[in-house]
């Protein structure tokens, strides 16, 4: 059984996820702007793209509802 004694304390622990954040932070690469610009493009195509859809599904079942219950 682990003793209390070999868990580090509070701060210790705290200080080790600070540190293991800064090295995650330090691998992190930064889009080119030409990269940015294509995938915000390509978003906003999507969003455009998913918002006709549900569009058409909406106007398309409402016409649906409105032949069936008149």
């Amino acid at each position: 059984m682990a003793r209390k004694e070999d868990k580090p304390n509070f701060f210790m622990r705290i200080g080790l996820f600070i540190k293991q954040v800064i090295d995650e932070i330090r691998k992190v690469v930064a889009p080119t702007g030409k990269e940015l610009l294509g995938w915000s493009v390509a978003v906003f195509i999507f969003v455009l793209l998913l918002m006709l859809f549900v569009t058409v599904l909406d106007f398309g079942l409402g016409k649906l509802v409105f032949l069936v219950f008149g």
